[in-house]
């Protein structure tokens, strides 16, 4: 199935669609090609916010896109592969029997399916900024990274399938 699709698919049963992404086996170019890319919609969701910045404060935007693409393409994959490892191994202490995989593909798969809201949430922060608003698309985009994240997790660690 298409990227796109599985996205959608997401919102209707993310643990069918992590179900899905175990059962075509352990490749590991597979979870790193979902997490570059779930990084790289989370920086091009940044651009309207950083622009905004840059305009409001008379800021070069260069540098401040230079700043983002750091932190989201080279810093961030090292710190959610750290994250994955912590939440397999509190897994295991709580009974879960999975894989470090499976671990790794639930937590970059939510990050991924749930990137739709991160470009919501550039565009808020870029074209209203600070408020209410912004804090709303925050929280939606955290419910739904925790709901996938959580029933990811739980099919890649409890499921007996």
């Amino acid at each position: 199935m298409p990227v796109t699709t599985e996205i959608v698919a997401t919102y209707r049963g993310p643990r069918r669609v992590v179900r899905r992404l175990l059962a075509m086996g352990p490749r590991e170019d597979r979870v790193l090609a979902i997490l570059i890319a779930a990084c790289a919609v989370v920086f091009i969701g940044q651009w309207p916010r950083l622009a905004r910045e840059a305009y409001l404060t008379g800021q070069e935007l260069n540098p401040l896109l230079g700043g983002s693409l750091l932190a989201w393409i080279f810093l961030a994959p090292l710190l959610l592969y750290l994250l994955a490892l912590l939440s397999h191994w509190a897994s295991r202490l709580l009974g879960g029997h999975g894989t470090a995989f499976g671990a790794r593909l639930a937590l970059f798969w939510a990050f991924l399916a749930a990137s739709p809201l991160i470009l919501l949430h550039g565009l808020v922060a870029g074209f209203i900024g600070p408020g209410a608003g912004l804090q709303a698309v925050g929280g939606i985009w955290l419910g739904f990274f925790g709901w996938f994240w959580i029933a990811g997790l739980r099919e890649a660690e409890w499921s007996r399938t």
